[in-house]
């Protein structure tokens, strides 16, 4: 090959690694992107009053300008209240059979207000905190307050297609009562500010605030925490054992046909599916071995580091291969025993490329679902404390995700969780790396001397 060629191949492959670097950049944004975004919403958003007021009677969080800004709330909300008063009082003065028809209505109008205002005057005390608060976020009011406006109905005219949602004022419904110049005047969109108070609001105690009502108050304090639990677990458990195994396999096994079938072994089991993994965790942990009586952060944990242990023995294995075997030569040439030369020059040289297999573990350790339902994970609870681990279950991240965006009642309403929690085991994973980074370069800084 001439020099010339040489020069147009090697200008060709570096063009072709910048595009695939700008291509991995670019699928980066486009899939991180709408998470950071959306995920961000639980954090800084627009809060109503009611938000406000779920902070200091469910948390006990002070704000000192609540007070006057309630008072403003309930002035612009009175008018409404007296509208409603007014017309339940006109039904009286109607026939039976329209009067409750029209009840019927001002129930429908009442219930949507609810959701909108929270508890109205004369309504009995709130059970659940739902019933107690109005919509706090201003997104939700937005929908919330077309609802109150408007009547929601579904039109199906059209042969063979799904039917189409159809939105009718609310007003006509109320034509000629009392209620109807409300919808006008104290329900307009343009008095909706002074009826919620939006304020922007940063909730950094998205993360340690504990959840309150299914999610629909509160952050996200248990999941957080039993995520890193669980990922713990599975470090101290797959970690020393995949490097023992490593040394093992590379140090002093020699090779055999039983050592072939182990290795195949290992690789095999790289490959098999997560949730075999959880089916096994609960079949050999909790119900052969007991190590808790139901599911536990200790089974989850271990059932996790069965599933990473392939990663690390095997990226373990390349990185001991990797350290010249000259170190080795020096070592036992001084007379160095067979496991101090291995505990005292081989694995501190292959400690970086060991810290890889590490860091990738964990990261799928943190993030895998399946493995957890059988062993570990709860759809509710509260944080557990580290003596806890062995035999109470957990919220995690990954399932808080899943359970939240296919089971919950009020799925729409809680999409910022659902982002949050997106966004946070992002992050984790994402911290997680950079501080094993971090560690392996200085461990490499330290063994260049």
């Amino acid at each position: 090959m001439n020099l010339r060629t040489r020069h147009v191949l090697d200008k060709t492959f570096s063009s072709l690694s910048y595009l695939a670097v700008g291509f991995i950049a670019v699928a980066l944004l486009i899939l991180l992107g709408p998470i950071v975004i959306k995920g961000s919403s639980a954090f800084i958003f627009k809060g109503t009053i009611e938000h406000r007021k779920a902070m200091r009677g469910i948390f006990e969080r002070e704000d000192d300008g609540l007070d006057k800004e309630s008072e403003s709330v309930e002035a612009a909300r009175a008018p409404v209240y007296e509208k409603i008063a007014e017309y339940e009082k006109w039904l009286e003065g109607i026939p039976a059979r329209e009067r409750r028809d029209r009840r019927d209505l001002l129930k429908d109008f009442k219930k949507e207000l609810r959701h909108l205002f929270g508890p109205l005057p004369g309504d009995s005390a709130p059970v659940m905190p739902r019933q107690a608060y109005g919509t706090t976020r201003w997104d939700r009011c937005l929908i919330a307050y077309d609802h109150v406006v408007n009547i929601e109905s579904w039109d199906y005219s059209v042969p063979g297609a799904a039917g189409t949602k159809v939105f009718s004022p609310r007003k006509g419904l109320f034509a000629g009562t009392p209620l109807e110049s409300v919808f006008d005047m104290e329900l307009s969109r343009s008095n909706l500010e002074n009826l919620m108070a939006p304020k922007l609001t940063c909730y950094w105690r998205f993360l340690t605030d504990n959840p309150e009502d299914s999610y629909l108050f509160g952050g996200i304090r248990p999941a957080v925490i039993g995520t890193l639990y669980l990922t713990l677990v599975a470090m101290l458990f797959a970690a020393p054992t995949g490097i023992i195994a490593a040394i093992y396999l590379v140090e002093y096994a020699r090779e055999s046909q039983m050592i072939s079938i182990l290795r195949s072994c290992i690789s095999t089991l790289a490959g098999v599916p997560s949730i075999v993994f959880g089916l096994f965790g609960l079949a050999f942990f909790i119900n052969t071995l007991g190590v808790s009586d139901s599911k536990s952060v200790l089974a989850g944990g271990l059932t996790l580091g069965l599933l990473i242990l392939p990663t690390i023995i095997r990226a373990s294995e390349e990185a001991i291969r990797a350290v010249p075997h000259t170190y080795k030569e020096a070592s036992v040439g001084l007379g160095a025993s067979r496991w101090r030369t291995v505990t005292r020059v081989i694995l501190p040289a292959a400690l970086p490329g060991i810290l890889t297999g590490i860091v990738i573990s964990m990261g799928r350790a943190a993030g895998e679902t399946a493995p957890i339902i059988f062993t570990a994970a709860v759809s509710v609870g509260a944080p557990l404390g580290i003596s806890q681990i062995f035999d109470s279950p957990t919220q995690a991240l990954p399932w808080g995700i899943y359970n939240l965006t296919t089971e919950h009642e009020a799925v729409d309403q809680i999409r910022h969780v659902q982002f949050g929690m997106v966004l946070t085991l992002i992050a984790i994973v994402l911290i997680l790396n950079i501080s094993a980074i971090l560690l392996r370069a200085r461990v490499e800084r330290n063994l260049r001397g």
